[in-house]
């Protein structure tokens, strides 16, 4: 069984994978407008993401009999000046994200309990990945600058990007 304080951070990590989803798909509503559909696509990859994420997490709630309660979703704010601008962005919210996942695992290790311990230790190496897939693409994205033709390379090289479902645990 769950403990009531491991089940709040988990709904309160649920809450903030969902966000991130959303956060993301408005992202994505940037790059559709500019039609650079392969910068889109690397976003729709984040939020199905995200969203595995999140049910990972309402998934192993349940298992361990406890109950998930789902909060409202905050209206996702970002500022779109240019493709370097929202990929900045992205990496300061992948670390806000790193920050409430390594606060979940202190909740485990608090609790005692291994089973989160171990279950939150997929969460935590993702984050690793999460954070240096975003500042390649911020490195790349600098060295590209004004430059519309790499852009559309890069932009080419996005749209490959697909979705594979993650076994989580």
């Amino acid at each position: 069984m769950i403990s009531e304080k491991m089940q709040k951070a988990f709904n309160d990590q649920i809450n903030a994978e969902l966000y991130s989803a959303y956060l993301y798909l408005s992202m994505k509503t940037y790059f559709d407008s500019l039609s650079l559909k392969g910068f889109a696509n690397w976003f729709d990859v984040q939020v199905k993401e995200e969203n595995a994420h999140a049910m990972g997490m309402y998934n192993y709630v349940f298992e361990r009999g406890g109950k998930v309660e789902l909060g409202a979703i905050e209206k996702p704010v970002f500022d779109a000046k240019c493709p370097l601008c929202v990929y900045e962005q992205v990496l300061k919210h992948e670390k806000l994200v790193t920050s409430k996942i390594n606060a979940l695992a202190d909740v485990a290790e608090e609790e005692k309990d291994r089973a989160a311990s171990s279950f939150i230790d997929w969460y935590v190496k993702e984050q690793v990945e999460e954070e240096s897939g975003v500042e390649h693409l911020i490195a790349t994205l600098k060295l590209i600058d004004d430059d519309k033709k790499a852009l559309l390379m890069l932009d080419r090289e996005l749209a490959a990007r697909t979705f594979t479902a993650p076994v989580i645990g």
